[in-house]
């Protein structure tokens, strides 16, 4: 994964306006995009930049161009983003998986961002743990992990609540990796977020880096039955290891 820094190709830009449209349902599986002329028009963008990212679309798998026909929405369009519900330090390991370090394991009111993703009314009560993952001896990411309030667990997803509480005092494991064991026969869905930026000063002093270091922040939702019961922030400096961020369900 290459990380360049904050400011982003303007094609870059406009490929995600339209993966997020086909996402969304604007344009959905099956459905013939509207001619180069009409789109660039609707989007406002010129016609080589249109030209340009819906190329890049038909590269990556979400649309394909058909003789008479033009450019179609395929049937299943992989998501975008970190999908595969698999602990990031599993994910980012080269066999064994990275060390968890426990920096925080707290109780916190809700955030904008668990206000959001795990639709946690005020002064609602939700377990929040931040993690280090390391290795060869040196920082690879930093986790921020928040869990659903635990009476919205016991009804969507009660293994999972069970779990959290025995591990409360882990300290070298992360709340995604608990999730993950604690859910055999239960259905996940994964929805994320990436984008570039740069660590900041708590963050860079916690990975050892600079502040200006760039960097790709991770976020993900992961649901049961349509219930989100867990949320996530992963940062990633450049330099960590190789993270794949585009998995087909």
């Amino acid at each position: 994964m290459a990380v360049g820094g904050q400011q982003r190709r303007p094609v870059v830009v406009l490929y995600e306006r339209i993966a997020d449209a086909i996402h969304d349902g604007t344009y959905p599986p099956g459905s013939t995009l509207p001619s180069e002329p009409r789109l660039a028009t609707e989007l406002g963008v010129s016609r080589p930049a249109l030209r340009e990212a819906l190329l890049l679309l038909q590269e990556d798998g979400l649309l394909t161009v058909r003789r008479g026909v033009g450019r179609t929405v395929n049937d299943r369009p992989p998501r975008r983003g970190f999908e595969h519900i698999q602990p990031l330090e599993e994910q980012l390991s080269a066999g064994a998986p990275l060390r968890v370090r426990a920096l925080l394991r707290a109780v916190e009111e809700p955030t904008d961002f668990t206000t959001q993703h795990l639709l946690a009314p005020a002064r609602a009560e939700l377990r929040f743990w931040e993690s280090l993952l390391s290795g060869e001896g040196a920082a690879a990411a930093l986790s921020q992990e928040w869990a659903a309030p635990d009476d919205v667990l016991d009804r969507a997803h009660p293994a999972f609540a069970r779990a959290l509480r025995g591990t409360v005092t882990d300290d070298r494991t992360s709340m995604l990796a608990v999730l993950a064991g604690a859910s055999r026969g239960v259905p996940l869905t994964a929805h994320s977020g990436v984008t570039a930026t740069v660590l900041g000063q708590r963050r860079g002093a916690q990975l050892n880096r600079p502040a200006d270091t760039p960097a790709v922040l991770v976020t993900q939702v992961v649901r049961a039955e349509d219930v989100p019961v867990l949320a996530a922030k992963h940062m990633l400096p450049t330099g960590a290891p190789a993270l794949p961020v585009i998995q087909s369900n």
